[in-house]
């Protein structure tokens, strides 16, 4: 069994808990570590890092996790824990990314890498010209219904891939009546707060891995609630977007529009629905669900205002099988980053691939705030 100190900062917050220590690090440990190549597991030993050292050691306990502490400095000191990770606020993590780097750390980490591109362009390249490892979570990739996509795409189902229809969000309560589902600084621009900055991110890597290059973009971006209640009950103002409406110009001529809303009730199969639209087929993918409909089995509407409609359309697709087990997105991207560390795996999502996620979001941010379409240069070189 192989060793592995990791240290982990920003696990109090919704995702850093959840997901990456809960469901990836404490699941990865259950389960007798990470499976090498060579017969080998390595296993995570994780710190817990934050500034709330009766917090983070409730979390532990709770856990099995035997060493957190709130003291980061003498963390980063350790020789025997090399990989940093965190989930913290977006206007610290370029900050401690780059002490992590510069003492010596891998480093993983949530999204955004940075809330600006000159921030993030300069992390990323200080990370390349140190030779340390670095990752950015693009957890959306391996959602199970994203990954039927790539199959049918794969496969060659859709043909000629035409568009892209996204559909993001639910209600987020406003803190009031009912206590709100996301933190209040996500809804304040001085705390790093805004939707567009969150999400253009995701559909950065989402439509770059899956439909094509993002060449261009315009973004309409809206604030529809503009005061909300924090966690103790105060009112504040909530001046950051909670709504965003892009549209994206792809490689190849594929045209993409996402909608992304915390102001939105659900009516549709998932909290996030994707619709492909190509010349040989169409599919429609939630989180894990994926329904298709070829153009052999496509039916023949004709518009008639006149007369109830006679087709029922949702019944007119087929379900995609789930042919292949799958488990969590986040552990699944935790167990392939640590066999990147420990035996050179693959590994495509560098934070290069983050700072991409930040160019688009600060073009969106653009884009609104001069009303008109902007060009995506490439980062690369």
């Amino acid at each position: 069994m192989a060793r592995l100190g990791l240290i982990m900062h920003g696990i109090t917050g919704r995702m850093g808990l959840n997901q990456h220590l809960i469901r990836s690090i404490v699941a990865i440990r259950n389960q007798g570590g990470v499976l090498l190549k060579n017969g080998d597991r390595l296993m995570p030993d994780p710190i817990l890092i934050g500034r709330n050292k009766e917090k983070v050691g409730a979390i532990a306990r709770a856990h099995g996790i035997e060493r957190w502490g709130d003291d980061l400095d003498a963390a980063l000191a350790n020789p025997d824990d090399i990989l940093f990770f965190d989930a913290g606020t977006t206007q610290m993590r370029a900050g401690l990314l780059t002490r992590a780097i510069k003492a010596g750390k891998h480093v993983y980490c949530e999204k955004p890498i940075a809330d600006d591109l000159a921030t993030a362009l300069e992390v990323a390249r200080l990370a390349e010209k140190s030779g340390i490892k670095h990752g950015v979570v693009q957890d959306k990739l391996f959602l199970p219904g994203l990954k039927k996509l790539a199959m049918l795409r794969d496969s060659g189902f859709f043909g000629r891939i035409l568009s892209v229809r996204g559909e993001f969000g639910y209600w987020v309560f406003e803190g009031d009546w009912q206590p709100a589902q996301r933190p209040s600084w996500n809804y304040r621009s001085a705390d790093g707060g805004g939707i567009i900055l969150d999400m253009l991110c995701h559909w950065r890597y989402v439509l770059d891995n899956l439909f094509g290059s993002v060449k261009a973009v315009s973004c309409l971006g809206a604030t529809h609630i503009p005061e909300r209640v924090d966690e103790a009950g105060k009112r504040y103002k909530a001046d950051a977007d909670d709504a965003a409406y892009a549209t994206f110009e792809l490689e190849g001529g594929v045209i993409a529009h996402i909608n992304s809303s915390w102001a939105v009730r659900v009516r549709r199969d998932d909290l996030v629905t994707f619709q492909v639209d190509g010349t040989h087929g169409s599919a429609v993918a939630g989180l894990t669900k994926c329904w298709t409909q070829h153009r052999v089995n496509t039916p023949k509407p004709v518009w008639n205002p006149d007369q109830p409609q006679t087709i029922d359309f949702m019944n007119t697709w087929d379900e995609v099988p789930d042919n292949w087990p799958s488990e969590n997105g986040f552990k699944a991207q935790w167990e392939m980053f640590l066999r990147h560390i420990a035996e050179d795996g693959p590994w495509p999502y560098g934070l290069m691939e983050g700072a991409k996620g930040v160019q688009l979001a600060e073009l969106g941010l653009k884009s609104w705030a001069e009303r008109r379409w902007l060009d995506v240069p490439s980062l690369e070189g």
